[in-house]
Formats: C-alpha cells, structure tokens, sequence
C-alpha cells in the first residue's frame, strides 16, 4: 500500500470507529498511530483527514444525500459512508488532493474495508458529486469558515 494511501487508511479506521462507537477521536487516532507505524507527515495527514472530517459530517453527508440521491445515506454501509466522507473532504474542502486522486484512493480503500460492490458504489456516488465539484468546494470553504469563527471564540 502506498504511503498516503496507508495514511488515509488510518484515518478511515479511526473515523469508522468514532462513528459506530462514539469513543473519543484524540484517543482513537492515538491508539491508531500506535498499530500503524507512519512518518511524522503521514501522521499529520491522517490527523488532517480525522479533525477535518468530524466537524464537517452532518455537512458532507447532506451533500452526498442532495447530489447523490440515488443513494439514501441510511442505506449505505458505515464503512463505504466514511469513505465517501474523507473523498469529498480531500477535493471539496481540503483542496490540495486533486479530485481523479481523491476517487481513485477512494476506490481503493474501499477494495480493502468494503464489500465486493463497494469499489463501484464508491466510484458511482464519487462521479455523481465530482460533477458539482465546484459548488460543493464552495459549499465547505464557507462552512469551514464558520467552524473556524466558533473555534475563536
């Protein structure tokens, strides 16, 4: 497994358990790096994914609900929702992962944790959302801006 790609897998695992187990996110990604050895910047990627992708949840899943209809998120397993959550976070509201790549590592995260038919699910809902790409980057940019604001409070 590539080296980003490891990266983003630890951040998935540690968003899929904070999702089904509610447990606390500085102690999973912790107990995380502790199971996979990673260099100090893929670990400040997959920190980057965790803590970018929690505050925004109810946000880029109403996204991939009103763009991706076809798919109702309570009909999506845990695991293929948290992959969805960490693409679009990475093109829409990251913005430094282009959005071919952002699908592509989706796809193959989803080969790993998901079942048979996740990879095309995956690929599926991602193509769906990729052709909004600029109206959802501007979506998060500005609810990134009012976590932000709350936080400096």
């Amino acid at each position: 497994m590539k080296p980003r790609t490891r990266a983003r897998a630890l951040a998935l695992q540690a968003l899929y358990e904070i999702d089904m187990s509610n447990h606390p996110p500085a102690d999973v990604y912790k107990t995380r790096l502790e199971e996979m050895t990673l260099t100090d910047d893929l670990a400040e990627f997959s920190r980057q994914i965790i803590f970018g992708v929690l505050p925004l949840t109810n946000d880029l899943d109403q996204l991939i609900a009103r763009y991706a209809p076809e798919w109702p998120l309570d009909q999506i397993a845990a695991i293929d929702r948290n992959i969805l959550r960490v693409a679009l976070w990475e093109f829409a509201a990251y913005r430094e992962t282009p959005i071919k790549v952002a699908i592509n590592e989706a796809v193959e995260l989803a080969k790993q944790f998901g079942s048979d038919s996740a990879p095309r699910f995956i690929n599926g809902v991602l193509g769906a959302l990729a052709d909004h790409e600029h109206e959802l980057q501007e979506i998060l940019k500005n609810k990134t801006a009012e976590i932000a604001a709350k936080t400096e409070l």
